[in-house]
């Protein structure tokens, strides 16, 4: 007869109060629906205060039936028990019934500190946490920590485990191209930092596998729980290194139910309608990337507002006027000392030489000019083709983009704006008018904005565009109500105001994707050690108040115009309000992987304090030598044996930029390696990246093509969370071990 098992009361018992948290939830989700479709069939009419209230309501309601419906998964994950006999359980967001009794505490909440913080020696009031594990809306498992043993004396614990068993099993779970959020099992070093104060600059430093990334995302869901009335309505931009990071985290704000004010962008996504992914020599990037490119954007706009060395004469409907020197440094003197930008200074200096010539034109002085004959002589003015020439000319009006591809195709503009560089930098500038944007060129574009701000075309641009817009709406609205049952009792423009934006789906994201001058509350910044001086800038403009959360680990830089010191970085814009928290225990890297990454940096001269791993590999580091013509069969067999090994996971190839594309197409012609598991990438696709196995191809070839050597090797060797295989055909880099005559590919013992 089979023994009952002790744990299934404890199982029980559970499941019963996750069913009545979901319960709950799904009343909460019907009564979200309800009244969000309340607030949409209400009348448009009336005042504009009661437009006003009603939007509000509806982006309410909005928000909060997305929290909800994102908070499927895993709403609940654990349990405290305190000395005075209360339990409290804790999760993704806080819930309570009808009586409002609290159900579940926000693990934000002050009152779920305790659940990351509390520790055996120092027990806060905690006599048991639980760990529940769920799939779907079923409990699975549950896990015991006593930390107060005198106080449970004599009590029936049930099944109980000491230690850190839920933190392994999320480590070694299969990875699966999306971060997921770490709620259940943050640690209390990382908690330290995630309910660290909103002001002023956090700078997280961290190796690899410190839990970095996660850390930075669950602070931005705290500081938005913590500081709602202060940052929800600007919201928080998370700047990440590419496109495919961003990827990888996008699932994890919305799993904590904070998708609505938080954006996320690369650097070379941070200027409106520009999206730049272009490679270039990273020689170029760091002339870009350099604080003297400020003085050169300056200058460049500078020569946009020319004097004129004699005087010029003017056809004007018939008559002639004369455009003299002193007139055009009156006008430019009036301009400038508006202090406005460019385009928008323009407009005083054109107003003025304009006044100046239609009082010629007159034949009396402007004093003297009646307004309505100046308004008609300045339309004439206006007309003349010589005028509109010469006044162009003198101060032309003019877009970020235009001055860049000007100052990169046109030797006389850089030599003329670029005083401060050599002349090789110049030469490493030049480009054609044709060239793609890359990331290095954003912050040059943005800076370039700021200086020159938007001209009238922009303006009318943008009017022309909503209108577009707005005919369109109307259009498809009469198109819905011809033949509908509502067409007598709904107009078009009704129809259009009610539903064509609706108020609830106007994120801060959708408000601050068009605006360059848009101000977040907050400002998340991973892989931070890889930014540029010029990308300091644009993202400072960005947080006026300074406020950031930055995220990076300097012994991994790899740009050649990286930080080499956070204080090299920071003090030109923070000045002293800054601070450093580390992390340093690597949950991702197994020890074994992670003594071979330091030990290779260390024997290359690079000094580094690794962080501490406390999970032993399952399986060494494979390092195997092949000859160079066999190099992409040989990558594809690893492939291969990788997936065999794992079973489920993701495997990423990281090799160098020159070898990229055979690898991709040979492990792409393979027959059986699955393509949603496996990715071909260099070192600077994978920062901020795990995966279940990592082949690195010839790492000497990845740290010969790295702008900072053994550091872009470094974060190749330390991006697998299970197993590490090394493929060479050339002499590896020192510090590696002898090579095995055969790749030992059994398991380590464990336990």
């Amino acid at each position: 007869m089979t023994s009952p098992d002790p744990r299934q009361p404890e199982l029980d018992a559970e499941q019963r109060h996750l069913d009545t948290l979901y319960r709950r939830l799904d009343q909460l989700r019907v009564e979200g629906e309800r009244a969000l479709d309340r607030v949409r069939r209400a009348p448009t009419a009336g005042t504009p205060a009661a437009r006003s209230e009603r939007d509000a309501f509806a982006a309410l309601h909005g928000r909060r039936l997305r929290q909800l419906r994102a908070v499927e998964d895993r709403l609940c994950f654990g349990r405290l028990d305190l000395r005075d006999g209360e339990r409290r359980y804790i999760g993704r967001i806080g819930l309570s019934d009808e009586e409002h009794r609290q159900l579940l505490l926000d693990w934000r909440a002050p009152a779920a500190e305790p659940f990351y913080r509390a520790t055996a020696v120092a027990p806060d009031g905690v006599v048991r946490r639980r760990h529940l594990s769920t799939t779907g809306r079923t409990v699975a498992a549950v896990e015991d920590e006593v930390l107060d043993l005198d106080a449970v004396e004599g009590e029936q614990l049930g099944r109980t485990v000491v230690g850190e068993g839920s933190l392994l099993l999320a480590l070694d779970a299969a990875r699966t191209g999306h971060m997921r959020d770490i709620v259940s099992t943050i640690q209390a070093e990382q908690d330290r930092v995630i309910r660290a104060p909103l002001a002023g600059v956090l700078v997280v430093q961290g190796g690899p596998g410190t839990g970095k990334t996660a850390v930075a995302l669950h602070r931005a869901a705290y500081l938005l729980y913590a500081h709602r009335d202060r940052i929800a309505s600007s919201g928080v931009l998370v700047v990440g290194p590419n496109a495919r990071f961003l990827r990888y985290i996008d699932q994890v704000l919305p799993a904590l139910g904070e998708a609505d004010a938080a954006v996320l962008r690369t650097p070379g996504q941070l200027y409106p309608g520009v999206d730049a992914v272009a490679d270039e020599d990273p020689e170029v990037a760091a002339v870009k990337g350099d604080l003297r490119m400020a003085r050169v954007i300056a200058r460049a706009v500078r020569e946009r507002e020319r004097l004129i060395p004699a005087p010029i004469p003017l056809r004007v409907d018939g008559n002639t006027v004369v455009l003299t020197p002193e007139d055009v440094r009156a006008a430019h003197d009036r301009a400038r000392r508006t202090g406005k930008p460019h385009n928008v200074a323009r407009v005083t200096f054109a107003r003025h030489l304009l006044g100046t010539l239609a009082a010629q034109l007159a034949g009396t002085s402007k004093r003297d000019l009646h307004p309505d004959d100046r308004a008609a002589l300045v339309d004439d003015l206006r007309a003349s083709p010589d005028v509109r020439r010469e006044l162009n000319w003198c101060w032309a009006p003019i877009t970020p983009e235009r001055l860049l591809r000007d100052l990169y195709a046109e030797p006389d503009r850089l030599a003329a704006a670029a005083r401060e560089l050599g002349e090789r930098e110049r030469q490493l500038l030049r480009r054609d008018r044709r060239g793609a944007w890359t990331p290095a060129d954003v912050a040059l574009l943005d800076e370039a904005a700021e200086l020159l701000g938007e001209d009238d075309s922009h303006t009318v641009a943008r009017a022309a565009a909503e209108a577009a817009e707005r005919r369109a709406e109307l259009e498809y609205a009469r198109g819905v109500l011809r033949g509908s049952a509502a067409g007598g009792m709904v107009t078009a423009e009704q129809l259009v105001e009610r539903y064509a934006a609706e108020p609830e789906a106007r994120t801060v994201g959708d408000r601050a994707t068009a605006d360059r001058g848009w101000a977040f509350a907050h400002v998340v910044v991973d892989e931070a050690q890889e930014l540029s001086a010029m990308q300091w800038r644009m993202l400072v403009r960005r947080c006026p108040t300074r406020s950031m959360t930055v995220v990076g680990d300097l012994a991994q830089t790899s740009a050649l115009h990286g930080a080499t010191s956070w204080a090299q970085v920071l003090r030109p814009h923070a000045g002293d309000r800054w601070r450093v928290e580390e992390l340093t225990v690597n949950y991702r890297t197994p020890r074994e992987l992670m003594t071979l990454a330091s030990d290779v940096l260390r024997a290359g001269g690079v000094r580094v304090q690794p962080p501490r791993s406390p999970r032993p590999a399952r399986w060494p580091p494979v390092i195997e030598q092949v000859d160079a013509a066999a190099l992409p069969d040989a990558t594809v067999a690893a492939v291969r044996r990788e997936l065999e090994i794992l079973a489920a996971g993701t495997v990423a190839v990281i090799t160098a930029r020159a070898a990229r594309a055979d690898l991709t197409a040979a492990v792409g012609a393979a027959p059986d390696p699955d393509p949603t598991r496996v990715s071909v990438l260099t070192v600077n696709e994978v920062k901020g990246l795990e995966f279940d196995s990592v082949v690195v191809v010839e790492p000497a070839a990845i740290v010969a093509e790295s702008p900072r050597g053994l550091n872009g090797l470094y974060v190749a060797l330390t991006r697998a969370t299970q197993r590490l295989r090394v493929l060479h055909a050339g002499v590896l880099p020192a510090g590696f071990p002898a090579v095995p005559s055969v790749p030992r590919e059994a398991a380590l013992p464990t336990g």
